[in-house]
């Protein structure tokens, strides 16, 4: 049986807000403190978990700390816009047959 997610009309809570955490897990109290300090020095919520037996995880923050960028693509020529060749004709009598 396929379960899919329903849009129930809320929008998802940006992460490392106060109603979506960043959760960290690590294995040291020592790592504990270097990754509480990232979080505060930022004003991230967070969730830090101490596991030593566990491996450590934080792709979370690594989320945070690298954000992913959105991609423009170019400006597009016209067919009637003049050629970027500079010979002064219009795009689709030029460069663009």
């Amino acid at each position: 049986m396929k379960f899919e997610k329903q849009f129930d009309g809320q929008k998802e809570a940006r992460l490392g807000s106060e109603k979506n955490p960043a959760k960290v897990r690590v294995q040291t109290k020592k790592r504990r403190k270097e990754l509480e300090a990232v979080f505060k020095e930022h004003g991230w919520a967070y969730s830090i978990e101490l596991a030593p037996d566990k491996q450590e995880d934080t792709a979370e923050l690594e989320i945070l700390l690298n954000p992913v960028e959105t991609i423009t693509g170019e400006k597009k020529i016209g067919r009637n816009d003049p050629c970027p060749c500079g010979s002064g004709k219009k795009y689709k009598h030029c460069c663009g047959k």
